[in-house]
């Protein structure tokens, strides 16, 4: 992996050198980060944690940000080449695959310890049936409506409306 991980670094380091690859390679990357529901490439790199190597094929970068993952790699270099690169939190803004990753690390974790989201034993785990399948359902549900809600102008989950009262 360490080297795929640096021949996908020098690529990049060569495609910086041209500008008008250099852009091709930019607009690349936000679309892969509109595509994962990130902010920045920090947070593509974390969210990677939680994908197989197959499913970070797609394009350039995400099979960077899954390859400086696997082998626990920093760059520093990404936040000087665009704002969205950058691994500078915004206060007060949630990414949309922020938002549910704690749910799909449950869900990974008890996937490494069951195998399947079927084997389950309410005595084992003290959720019924029902919990556990909208456990399972709620995650995969709200990555398909993200794209409506970002569509609807709301680009963080802190932007959708709150009831004072359910604070």
């Amino acid at each position: 992996m360490a080297v795929l991980t640096q021949e996908l670094l020098l690529h990049a380091e060569r495609c910086m050198r041209h500008k008008d690859v250099f852009k091709i390679l930019l607009a690349g990357s936000n679309r892969t980060l509109d595509e994962w529901l990130c902010d920045s490439f920090a947070e593509l790199i974390e969210e990677m944690e939680l994908w197989k190597w197959d499913d970070a094929t797609g394009d350039f970068w995400s099979r960077l940000a899954k390859a400086l993952q696997q082998s626990s790699i920093s760059v520093t270099w990404a936040e000087q080449l665009d704002s969205r690169l950058a691994s500078v939190q915004t206060t007060g803004k949630m990414s949309w695959a922020a938002a549910p990753r704690s749910i799909r690390e449950c869900k990974m974790r008890i996937g490494r310890i069951i195998g399947s989201r079927l084997d389950t034993d309410s005595e084992v785990w003290g959720l019924d049936q029902t919990t556990w399948e909208l456990m399972w359902a709620g995650g995969t549900a709200m990555r398909k409506s993200i794209p409506a809600l970002r569509q609807a102008g709301y680009e963080s989950i802190f932007r959708l409306a709150q009831n004072s009262e359910e604070l």
